[in-house]
């Protein structure tokens, strides 16, 4: 507990003094939001591992990419992109994702301990 403790401290140290919006970008995982009328073609090409359909039937999330890089890609296959947009996560979601990393190490560690002792 102490620990987690320290860690969130620690975080929102950080947060005051490089701001929200580097906060976020460190915290957050590459997203682009693409619209297509041929979605499916564009994901065989990008891959499962790289690419989710989304709720909508002719949206995808693709991850670890960039918009030029899905773009060209698009281009190269003669796919049209109706909606090629960055997605950003939320302040909540990217202090979310930055403190689960630590309630996972802290339970680890908790765990080992219990073997241990």
């Amino acid at each position: 507990m102490q620990s987690n403790r320290a860690f969130l401290s620690r975080a929102v140290r950080w947060l005051a003094r490089q701001g929200v919006d580097q906060f976020i970008d460190m915290a957050s995982a590459k997203r682009i939001r693409v619209r297509t009328p041929e979605v499916n073609r564009l994901h065989s090409l990008l891959g499962s591992d790289r690419a989710t359909l989304g709720p909508e039937s002719d949206a995808l999330e693709v991850h670890g990419l960039s918009s030029e890089q899905v773009g060209d890609l698009a281009f190269r296959h003669g796919i049209p992109i109706h909606e090629l947009t960055p997605q950003q996560a939320s302040l909540e979601e990217a202090f979310m994702n930055l403190t689960t990393e630590a309630v996972e190490f802290a339970s680890e560690r908790s765990s080992q301990e219990g073997v241990a002792a």
